[in-house]
């Protein structure tokens, strides 16, 4: 399996990409290590498309460049551009649902074309896009990040990630995958679920969940996909990097 291309600009990646084949070029996916970062690098490798990862060092403040503001005008990642888009042109797309459902669309594979599966895989990745990440997102936030404990907050965003999860893992009782069969809403899901123990949640909670989890690892390519790493990443401490914090965490408005 070949690495991820790298541009003269990007930062150093273990990306285990695949290589593209014919005149079929890599779709460029502007990423950083992130649960919605993931989405797309296990969809991509599920569907078998040809990715170079380019990423986006959101703690130095690189989602505010201009070329990247382009692509993706709300200054967060993931974000792709494919080169092979619509008649052959390219397109760039943002916000994780909307790349995952492009490519769903593009690749016919993990986005049912009737209508009624359809629709359920909708529900699951709109639930997740309005619930299970934000609320997870602020209870990650309020937990590890916030300075000083505000009780009220952590109680409110983790009890409301374990109300969440409950609700999910009601839904795996009986099914092997969120919607029977793998779709584009486990993609969304997993980067986000996989990281419950962070909240201090127990596994006997949603063993359902905890369940389908290890299913999705367990699979090579989302296994991959999920191996995808930024180094510098790695050399970063958001809870002590005053730096990184602050663009993060107070950012504002940015003209």
């Amino acid at each position: 399996m070949a690495r991820a291309k790298k541009s003269k600009t990007m930062s150093k990646t273990k990306a285990p990409a695949r290589k593209a084949t014919g005149r079929q070029k890599p779709i460029e996916v502007y990423f950083w290590p992130t649960p919605n970062g993931y989405k797309i690098t296990c969809a991509l490798e599920e569907m078998g498309l040809p990715y170079a990862v380019k990423p986006v060092n959101i703690a130095r403040g690189e989602q505010f460049k201009p070329e990247f503001l382009k692509i993706a005008p709300n200054n967060r990642m993931p974000a792709i551009i494919d080169p092979n888009g619509p008649g052959g042109k390219p397109i760039s797309v943002f916000e994780s649902g909307a790349i995952l459902q492009y490519l769903g669309r593009k690749t016919g594979k993990f986005y049912p074309k009737d209508e009624r599966k359809r629709v359920e895989v909708e529900e699951w990745l709109m639930w997740q896009m309005g619930g299970i990440g934000p609320m997870m997102g602020q209870a990650n936030h309020f937990v590890r990040y916030a300075p000083g404990k505000i009780e009220y907050a952590v109680n409110r965003y983790v009890n409301e990630t374990r109300r969440l999860l409950g609700v999910l893992d009601k839904r795996l009782a009986k099914r092997k995958f969120v919607c029977g069969e793998l779709s584009i809403a486990d993609f969304a899901l997993l980067g986000w679920v996989r990281i419950y123990h962070r909240l201090d949640l127990r596994p006997e909670e949603a063993p359902n969940v905890v369940r389908w989890i290890k299913d999705m690892e367990a699979r090579p390519a989302t296994r991959r996909g999920l191996d995808v790493k930024v180094a510098e990443a790695g050399k970063i401490d958001i809870a002590k990097d005053k730096e990184a914090w602050k663009l993060l965490f107070t950012q504002g408005a940015r003209a």
